[in-house]
């Protein structure tokens, strides 16, 4: 899947830096994947549509949500893709959530808000404007059939392209905050069965905290 190619398409289009980036999908073969960067900055707001205009308020710029219609067999597929991704953007870890559906019995109402989220469908907007840009045409038929079937979610932290690479205590990670290819770490198969939540950890501290010094007997 050419998860991380979109990725970079998008940073290059914006010119924007990353937070987070989150991959969607429901456990069912050849069903779309959802794509969503979240960027870090703001639109001002003027009164005027003027260059020398004050600004009057400040609002996030939304995150872009993209469908992705590679065909997929097995979950593993989308997995080793999103590492990749991590991985090469020298992101700490790539965290993987299975989630139930939301629709069975005795579900939290949170659940349904969360799986929303998790495919860009945000049912809400923030003093007005909008949360998510979203180019999914398939967003709630996939929403729908995450309620009943349940789905998987990833994220993690880009360096490169992110706003992370002056905090990155990393020594596998490149002066431009990136890992050669390919990503070494195996997959661990989903189980597609109620709550699971598996981490891949993918970087290394430069400096180590030294141990605690024990008092003399």
């Amino acid at each position: 899947m050419q998860i991380l190619e979109r990725i970079e398409s998008q940073m290059s289009a914006t010119g924007l830096p990353l937070v987070g980036i989150t991959l969607a999908a429901v456990p069912c073969p050849d069903t779309p994947v959802i794509l969503t960067l979240h960027w870090h900055g703001f639109i001002k707001q003027k009164l005027v549509d003027l260059e020398e205009a004050e600004a009057v308020a400040y609002t996030p710029i939304p995150s872009s949500t993209l469908q992705l219609n590679e065909r997929w067999h097995d979950l593993l597929a989308v997995d080793r893709a999103a590492m990749d991704a991590g991985w090469e953007l020298g992101a700490w870890d790539v965290a993987r959530s299975e989630q139930p559906g939301c629709l069975r019995p005795g579900a939290a109402p949170s659940e349904a808000l969360e799986c929303l989220q998790a495919f860009g469908a945000y049912p809400h907007s923030v003093n007005g404007a909008q949360v998510a840009v979203s180019d999914a045409p398939d967003t709630d038929d996939l929403v729908e059939l995450a309620a009943n079937r349940g789905y998987l979610l990833w994220s993690f932290r880009p360096v490169c392209g992110g706003i992370w690479k002056d905090l990155a205590d990393d020594a596998t990670l490149t002066q431009e905050g990136r890992r050669p290819s390919p990503c070494p770490h195996l997959p661990v198969p989903p189980t597609c069965s109620g709550k699971r939540r598996t981490v891949y950890r993918f970087g290394f501290p430069v400096r180590r905290a030294l141990p605690v010094p024990q008092p003399r007997q």
